[in-house]
């Protein structure tokens, strides 16, 4: 597909529904997802652990296991073309080439046997072709690109010779080998100090800039996402709750776990005031409340939110909400 003729959207996931197989049966854990990545943009997707951020990003490339995993609904859209139905054939050319991933631990993503290299130089060879040496060069090209010092001697390296932040350097250069047109950065500054963080998150936001891939950046860190993100996509037990430009969704959040979220971000130069929380947790998959999802932990819930699940509306330019008192409500946003 020719630059030209390039849809307006590289990913397009459109009411994705995804269930895992538990010992109560298949349960659902992903409920009607629908947002969109287009090139050259940053898509912040954030909400608390076990709000289905993951399970959305590894549905993307068909990365869960098939055998305690289904996907009854939905479509997945890469460049106009269904993911969800793609041989596997056709669905490895795309893996690592067109859509990389970024996971979560790089320790864990990473062989411990296999050099930085050569775990580097394996995709570039399966999608690209050429010698060894080639690929190898490529490599040190990448760590190079990233940022490692003396990257021309540290692609021998092995994993437990780099460092935390430098081994997720390395997880970055292996996803952007084959200069993918979408980066999906599932958590890639967890467990990193906040100066690694900031490197990471300038990094990326460098990388888009020079390359002009689209990312979908997953994180449960509104802050980070405040430094890096175009759009954010806040998702709760399972589903979408809000949609909206970066700076519209600080400003001005229009659904009251949005607001949450934000209210208990700490601040610079506040001190000695107790910071928000919100009560709960999230409910299991199994055990979902009757109306809106958040309504048990939500302090403006009413009769109305209980009485049916709420759909998701288009509640101003760029901006959708699943909240049934979106316009009575005026939430308090975040500096």
């Amino acid at each position: 597909m020719t630059p030209e003729h390039e849809p307006a959207k590289l990913l397009e996931i459109e009411d994705l529904h995804v269930d895992f197989l538990t010992d109560r049966g298949w349960t659902n854990v992903v409920a009607g997802v629908s947002f969109d990545v287009g090139p050259g943009e940053i898509v912040g997707l954030v909400g608390e652990s076990g709000s289905g951020k993951s399970v959305t990003s590894l549905s993307v490339l068909r990365l869960l296991p098939p055998a305690y995993t289904r996907t009854p609904g939905g479509h997945v859209r890469y460049r106009g073309r269904d993911l969800i139905g793609m041989p596997q054939r056709e669905l490895r050319d795309i893996r690592g080439n067109e859509i990389s991933m970024i996971f979560q631990e790089p320790m864990t993503s990473l062989n411990p046997a296999y050099t930085i290299g050569d775990q580097i130089a394996e995709g570039y060879r399966r999608h690209k072709g050429g010698s060894r040496r080639a690929a190898f060069a490529r490599a040190a090209e990448m760590l190079d690109l990233v940022g490692i010092p003396d990257a021309g001697h540290r692609v021998r390296d092995y994993p437990h010779e780099f460092s935390g932040g430098m081994r997720q350097r390395a997880m970055i250069a292996m996803a952007l080998v084959c200069e993918p047109r979408l980066l999906i950065a599932d958590e890639p500054a967890t467990a990193l100090d906040v100066t690694v963080q900031a490197q990471i998150v300038a990094l990326l936001a460098r990388l888009r800039d020079e390359t002009g891939c689209g990312i979908l950046f997953i994180t449960h860190d509104l802050g980070l996402v405040a430094e890096l993100a175009d759009r954010v996509v806040v998702m709760y037990a399972g589903e979408v709750v809000e949609t909206a430009p970066a700076l519209d969704l600080y400003d001005a959040p229009k659904h009251p776990y949005t607001a949450g979220l934000l209210s208990a971000m700490p601040h610079l130069g506040v001190r000695g005031e107790e910071l928000p929380t919100i009560p709960g947790r999230t409910p299991e998959p199994w055990r979902m409340p009757e109306g809106c999802r958040f309504s048990p932990r939500c302090g403006h819930a009413n009769e109305t939110c209980t009485a049916a699940p709420p759909e998701f509306r288009i509640v101003g330019e760029g901006r959708g909400c699943r909240c049934c008192r979106t316009e009575q409500l005026r939430l308090v946003g975040s500096p």
